[in-house]
């Protein structure tokens, strides 16, 4: 800031406003002078009862006027003199609206008293007026010479009644009229605010004042999308503060929907179109406020990011505009240099016309014409003269509404393929169902598709569901523009047809949540993604199809197609978690979900993009499911301990618990639709009781519970889905077995009882949650049990009855076709080959019982020269090729399949020759054949 052009101004120069006040209050002046009060860098302090009292014997509307002329005028003093930043400014503002208001009210209730009585509540208690700031006044960002927004209401839940002869209704509006009266009648010192109240349940045709659950009815019944915009800004000013707030959390589900409301853009924009053709119809492109790249543009900017999300991100709700911006920014809503750019827009603007508004007390937006008051604006914003603020606003205002457009152009503007007029018309026709069959399958063929005809029959299926039939007039008019982008969309994916048939199933199971049909038409690129990814993957399609929520995650390619590390999915996910109540179980679980699926289909979308390697897949689906668990785990314990208290052992510490995965997650090589295989362990007196909860339990009941609560929080079906589905047989004892096992039961069972498969899927085997100690304990455990010296013939026939078992009841080879997984020389031969290694020569080669995943536990085979480099090469060679056959299947909703004569034959025949020299051998197939020939004889 130019201090030496501040000082050589003074603010009566660049203010008739001030001049004036100054000259006919010269000795307020000279006491605020000589006081510091327009200079000092403390806030002013707003006294407008304490003015009002040293006015003398005055009217109380003589009083009101001469404190609001005083101190704008001191407002407007130490900003023209750059003492207060904008944000301080707006504040003194609101500060002087808010008092005003409130001695207003005063005044009012006094006068309405006097002649009707109190209005008091059945306790006695009296009623006062619940007064609504909306606009500039609930955020508290008032400009200098602003109309203020009111709502009135008051509560009508304890009955309250007059003492004299009027109902509640009718003491409550004669108080609201007074105020009004006291506030906006002018008067030899002016007014003191215009009050409109248009903003009220139906208008100016609404009555003026309502009860709180009236209010609550309409805006369930009529509330209307701008008046959800109007509310975003409420804030309780006057009389029952506590009233009003109440007022306002009742509105909130109003304003804030539970889901992300797209529809919001529509909204928005055909507001923001009558507010430009009112401008073009007054010639007013120069006013700072409405005109383009103004103030209002700014706001629906901030706002509409609010109303589409604010009722999943609480931090949000915020009626002020500069730290929504910022809040915008850090949660990745806007870039930070958009948010930036669009705050010292804002700074810019507001000041400017602040400064237009001094000058005369005028409630003036219009940037002027006249060159010498140009030059005076200038000064007041301390730059050289007319000319150059005239091109920093030209400049500003260029800025901010080519950053509004890019949010708000309508779909038929936006960087997306467009058809040429003749082709939109021919797509809205097949919409229509108005074309012949001919014409409408040539239509479809010309963008791709193979087979237009099952095209034309999922588009009258979409149409002809009764959730098409019901939907209002927006929604079918949104329906009217996907439909044709989805095909023209359709010409720029790998599969055309495949991407339109998925697309409209998805469409067909989301097309009564308007909310997400208004999303894909008015993110051309979210629409687009749409169609490649279900292109790319039928399982993605069902899952976005089940849980529309994830169309949000389109609006990011980059954070879609980059699925998160461990620790921002821990960080992400704790932010999540903690929007509920530590006990609020629903909640959290279904954030839960949420948080899971998105991040599923991040990794997907990275799979399908060809962006991440098969392995890397497995990786990040892992972690996540640890994220997961661990999260959930403290979710349980959370409950648990806040019922039955805590367990601890006799020194103090928490009784440890530890979560260990088997089977795919075990192993490090988990899938987009894998079962979570877990069992759970403890440490401590299972008689022992629990401390601290109101009712005890034994710790072995206790982690029962605990194990059964957080099985409930992952496999519980919820609107939001589920997390994981639980397998608990791999337990000692399976089924029959208890539901937790103390790791000294555990050590036994594995030690004595344990068959072979069980150690098989115990090579799988790690801890994944809970206790860390006891977790590096059950490794310990599990290194030794696997190491124990076993009889390699013997254990090879178990391996290779187990193999038996279980190719009859899961192969789905067929004449044509092999099961990847089942088929000898198949994926599951690799995993049993990679167990039995483990197993037959872990006693001696400890490295082989480190690991849990196949590839790692042959790799070491051949580093330890247990097997040639060439088998091994082999094996992990044609196990990657298997996994990534099944990932496919899998992503496609298809079990992996491959033909015989595929190129795939020649590496199923070598594993198959691996595991006849190594599991299958002559003299052990020999033998089992003349037993199974011994008992078939018997």
């Amino acid at each position: 800031m130019n201090t030496e052009h501040i000082d050589a101004c003074d603010p009566r120069e660049l203010s008739d406003f001030v001049g004036r006040w100054c000259e006919g209050n010269t000795d307020a002046f000279e006491r605020w002078q000589a006081e510091g009060v327009l200079t000092s860098d403390e806030a002013l302090a707003i006294d407008v009862p304490g003015w009002a009292a040293g006015a003398g014997d005055t009217t109380a509307e003589m009083a009101l006027r001469g404190a609001r002329n005083a101190y704008l005028a001191a407002i407007a003093w130490r900003d023209l003199m750059g003492v207060d930043a904008l944000d301080t400014v707006l504040d003194h503002l609101s500060e002087l609206a808010d008092q005003c208001i409130d001695y207003a009210l005063s005044e009012a209730e006094r006068a309405v008293a006097e002649r009707h009585g109190m209005l008091r509540d059945r306790d006695g208690r009296p009623v006062r007026l619940i007064v609504i700031g909306m606009g500039k006044l609930g955020g508290r960002e008032l400009n200098f010479s602003s109309d203020i927004d009111l709502i009135f209401a008051y509560d009508g839940r304890n009955e309250p009644e007059v003492e004299g002869d009027l109902d509640a209704a009718g003491y409550c509006r004669r108080v609201a009229q007074r105020l009004i009266q006291l506030l906006s009648t002018a008067s030899g010192g002016g007014f003191v605010y215009r009050v409109d109240t248009r903003l009220r349940p139906f208008g100016d045709a609404g009555a003026l004042v309502g009860s709180i659950g009236a209010m609550e009815q309409y805006y369930q019944a009529h509330g209307r999308e701008w008046e959800r915009y109007a509310w975003i800004k409420a804030r309780a000013v006057a009389g029952d503060i506590d009233g009003g707030q109440r007022l306002i959390c009742t509105l909130r589900p109003f304003v804030y929907r539970r889901y992300l409301d797209y529809g919001a853009f529509e909204s928005i924009r055909e507001m923001k179109s009558m507010i430009d053709a009112q401008v073009a119809r007054r010639d007013s492109q120069s006013n700072v406020k409405l005109g383009y790249g103004g103030i209002r543009e700014i706001e629906f900017l901030a706002q509409v990011f609010q109303l589409v999300r604010g009722g999943q991100e609480p931090e949000l709700q915020d009626n002020r505009l500069r730290p929504t911006l910022a809040k915008l920014a850090d949660s990745g809503h806007l870039e930070p240099d958009t948010a930036e750019r669009l705050d010292t827009g804002y700074v810019f603007l507001r000041r400017l016309e602040n400064r237009l508004q001094m000058v005369d007390d005028q409630q003036t937006h219009d940037f002027p014409d006249d060159e010498a008051e140009r030059d005076r604006l200038a000064r007041a914003m301390q730059m050289s003269d007319g000319e150059a603020l005239a091109a920093e606003t030209e400049r500003v205002r260029s800025e901010v509404h080519a950053l509004f457009e890019q949010v708000f152009a309508s779909p038929e503007s936006k960087d997306r393929a467009q058809a040429s007029d003749r082709e939109h018309a021919a797509l809205d026709a097949l919409w229509k169902q108005t074309l012949s069959e001919a014409e409408a399958d040539d239509l479809l063929e010309r963008y791709g598709i193979e087979d237009p005809a099952a095209v034309r029959q999922a588009l009258a299926d979409l149409k002809d569901q009764r959730r098409y039939r019901i939907l209002e007039a927006r929604g079918k008019r949104w329906l009217g523009e996907l439909i044709p982008a989805v095909i023209v969309a359709a010409a720029h994916t790998d599969v055309p047809e495949r991407s339109v048939r998925r697309t409209l199933a998805v469409i067909s199971e989301i097309i009564g949540r308007s909310n997400y049909i208004a999303l894909l038409v008015e993110y051309p690129a979210a629409l687009s993604t749409l169609m490649r990814l279900c292109g790319a993957s039928e399982w993605i399609a069902d899952c976005i199809a089940e849980q529309p929520a994830l169309l949000d995650s389109f609006l990011d390619p980059r954070q879609l197609y980059r699925p998160p590390r461990r620790a921002e999915l821990v960080t992400e996910l704790a932010e999540d978690l903690a929007a509920f109540e530590i006990l609020d179980l629903d909640q959290r679980m279904n954030a839960l979900r949420r948080f899971t699926q998105k991040a599923k289909l991040q990794v997907a979308a990275a799979d399908v993009t060809n962006a991440m390697p098969l392995m890397i897949v497995s990786d990040h689906l892992t972690a996540l499911a640890e994220v997961v668990l661990e999260a959930a785990l403290d979710m349980a314990w959370a409950q648990m301990s806040d019922r039955y208290g805590e367990p601890r052992l006799e020194d103090g510490r928490l009784a440890p618990f530890a979560v260990v995965a088997y089977g795919k997650l075990g192993g490090l090589e988990l899938g987009y639709t894998s079962d979570l295989d877990l069992v759970f362990v403890y440490d401590s007196p299972s008689e022992a009781a629990t401390e601290g909860g109101a009712r005890e339990l034994t710790h072995q009941v206790f982690f029962t519970r605990l194990a059964q609560r957080l099985i409930h929080i992952l496999s519980t079906a919820t609107p939001a889905g589920r997390a994981y589905e639980i397998d608990m047989r791999l337990r000692p004892s399976g089924n029959a077995g208890l539901m937790v096992t103390h790791i000294d039961a555990f050590a036994r069972y594995q030690r004595e009882q344990a068959w072979t498969w069980e150690h098989q899927a115990l090579v799988r085997a790690r801890p994944v949650a809970g206790d860390e100690a006891l977790g590096n304990r059950f490794v310990a455990l599990r290194r030794e049990l696997l190491a124990a010296e076993r009889d390699p013939a013997r254990l090879a026939a178990e391996v290779r009855s187990m193999r038996r078992r279980m190719r009859e009841v899961k192969d789905e080879t067929t004449d044509a076709r092999w099961d990847v997984k089942q088929m000898p020389g198949g994926l599951i031969d690799i995993e049993f080959m990679a167990q039995y290694a483990a197993l037959a020569y872990g006693h001696d080669c400890p490295e082989l019982v480190i690991f849990t995943d196949a590839i790692r536990i042959l790799e070491t085979m051949e580093s330890a020269q247990r097997a040639s480099y060439d088998d091994i090469r082999t094996m992990t060679r044609a196990y990657r090729d298997y996994r990534r056959v099944v990932h496919a299947a899998a992503l496609q909703g298809q079990r992996a399949m491959i033909d015989r004569d595929s190129r795939r034959e020649p590496e199923r025949a070598a594993v198959a020759d691996l595991w006849a020299r190594w599991i299958d051998t002559p003299a052990d197939r020999a033998a089992e054949d003349g037993g199974e020939a011994e008992g078939q004889a018997g």
